[in-house]
């Protein structure tokens, strides 16, 4: 996503947001780096380009809410009138999520970008503390591009325990829990690959995985942040951040549901 230099922008200009164009305007009683928004004939807001240790941030209206990007700004500013009561129902979901004593969030590294294996499973509890953490060996090659984002280097996870080798202190750890990750189908189906290589079959991959109750937060936090895509008709997904290591990932996404449960 680019990063717009308010400097640089007219006083009347129009970009296209989510295959959707918008109208900004200067008031022509500022010469200040404010706008308003129209979508068509629809007035939209005000936004204000406010500079803070030399990024600029994007101020919705009278509030004290900033987005780093334009667009994302405006997105915010297309929210249907359902999204407070929709972000108190995710705040509510989080507080009940946070009050499982069972939960433990779980991340997996991979050998890729898609249907991949494992090179490294964690699972971290509410207040942080490891309850599993391990390097895999994938028995399979890794791709540059997923070792641009882990770090974790084929020598590293040939030196690693298999899959199976870890399994009993993976079921001991996980088993009759609640597992919350980011995107549950990844992390769940490079589990069940997993699991149905191991076992050589459907089936008793599928009760292991059954033995855990499975949630997912990147809808509810998609939600949370509120931003609008008019083309898809849905709040957009959101980058949830963190370093991508498996452990430091969990703990960031515990900081996440925390950041939901507390949100007004």
């Amino acid at each position: 996503m680019t990063v717009i230099d308010p400097t640089k922008l007219d006083d009347l200009f129009t970009r296209e947001i989510d295959e959707q164009e918008v109208r900004f305007v200067r008031p022509g009683d500022t010469d200040r780096p404010d706008w308003c928004a129209y979508e068509g004939d629809r007035f939209l807001g005000m936004l204000y380009a406010e500079s803070a240790t030399g990024e600029t941030l994007w101020r919705l209206g009278s509030t004290t809410e900033k987005h780093q990007h334009l667009d994302d700004a405006v997105r915010a500013l297309r929210r249907p009138s359902s999204w407070p009561s929709e972000r108190a129902q995710v705040s509510n979901w989080a507080r009940r999520l946070l009050g499982d004593r069972s939960l433990v969030a779980v991340d997996i590294e991979t050998t890729g970008l898609g249907e991949a294996w494992a090179v490294q499973i964690a699972a971290t509890d509410r207040s942080g503390r490891v309850i599993f953490n391990e390097l895999v060996n994938p028995l399979a090659a890794i791709d540059p591009e997923a070792v641009a984002i882990h770090k974790i280097t084929p020598d590293q996870a040939a030196t690693a325990a298999t899959f199976g080798t870890l399994l009993p202190a993976l079921t001991e750890a996980l088993q009759g829990r609640t597992c919350v990750a980011y995107k549950v189908d990844f992390d769940r189906g490079c589990l069940e690959r997993e699991l149905r290589r191991h076992y050589g079959s459907q089936a008793p991959a599928e009760q292991w995985l059954q033995g855990c109750r499975w949630v997912d937060a990147l809808e509810p936090y998609a939600v949370w942040r509120g931003l609008w895509s008019v083309k898809h008709g849905r709040y957009r997904a959101q980058k949830l951040g963190g370093p991508h290591e498996a452990v430091e990932d969990c703990r960031f996404l515990m900081a996440r549901i925390e950041q939901m449960a507390s949100a007004p």
